[in-house]
């Protein structure tokens, strides 16, 4: 067996323990139609792109003289240009995300944000684009073998309350999506942020939350813990926070802005309760360098 038929193996029999998230992703997907994505332009890389007329300067080794002996002008066969072609994506897999205010009507965080960044591969590979994870785990590649390794590294929780995004790797001027509720420390996601900006890396910031956790519905007594059972605060008067708490989400969304606008990423924000596919569009737009 050939390692390649080997590893296409062991990444369908990995990926079979999601086929609802696979299933959900592809039809998710297939409800936005849109055109060819691929940001094509020439430059180094592997796969062919187009013959152009040879123009002085160029270099003879860069003449196709298959091409050219067609007729009396000299063609150029010009590569597709890679590195603009490479979307990453980090998802926060910690258990600040495996939250629903109401299990049996509301999805989980991580639940909602797997599926979108799932969507948002396959649209991508559908489009020629090579879609990895941030850091060196997995690299961006074209195919559904990818899609594949994608949904199996989806399937990985982490144990940290908080998970902080992974900043290696980051291919110079790639794009890049991130998706968290980014209520944990703000200094990993503003060092992972300025690394890319350093790198060239554009992209955007999907900040998705629990209903509950913008309308902070709670009265009298009441215990508040952490999905991780880290953290934990009983209150006789949960009324009472209110105006506290929904003070800090307005200063972390605005210290989000402030970062996004810093590195020129985009900022969206997606709650639970909204459509999918309202989410889905807006991050295809925005990775394409669209306004959100």
């Amino acid at each position: 067996m050939s390692a390649e038929r080997h590893l296409r193996q062991r990444a369908e029999s990995e990926a079979a323990r999601l086929p609802p998230l696979l299933a959900r992703a592809e039809q998710l997907a297939g409800t936005v139609l849109l055109g060819d994505h691929g940001r094509r332009r020439s430059g180094l890389g592997d796969d062919f792109w187009q013959y152009r007329p040879a123009q002085l300067g160029d270099s003879r080794r860069m003449i196709d003289h298959r091409r050219s002996a067609r007729g009396d002008q000299q063609f150029v066969r010009e590569r597709e240009w890679q590195i603009a072609q490479s979307v990453m994506l980090w998802v926060d897999q910690g258990a600040s995300m495996r939250f629903a205010s109401d299990p049996n009507g509301l999805p989980t965080k991580i639940d909602r944000a797997r599926l979108l960044a799932l969507a948002t591969a396959v649209l991508l590979v559908r489009g020629g684009e090579r879609v990895g994870l941030t850091g060196t785990t997995l690299p961006p590649r074209r195919g559904n073998n990818q899609i594949l390794r994608l949904s199996e590294m989806f399937s990985l929780d982490d144990p940290q309350d908080y998970a902080p995004p992974e900043h290696r790797a980051m291919i110079p001027h790639a794009r890049a999506l991130f998706i968290s509720d980014f209520l944990g420390p703000l200094d990993e996601v503003k060092l992972a942020l300025t690394k890319a900006a350093d790198r060239g890396v554009r992209g955007a910031l999907l900040q998705v939350l629990d209903p509950s956790e913008e309308s902070f519905p709670f009265q009298g007594r009441t215990i508040f813990q952490s999905v991780g059972g880290t953290l934990a605060h009983e209150t006789l008067k949960a009324g009472d926070l209110r105006d506290r708490y929904l003070a800090r989400v307005a200063e972390r969304k605005a210290a989000l802005a402030d970062l996004c606008a810093l590195t020129g990423w985009h900022l969206g924000l997606h709650h639970t309760s909204q459509s999918a596919q309202s989410a889905l569009l807006w991050i295809y737009r925005a990775l394409d360098g669209g306004t959100a």
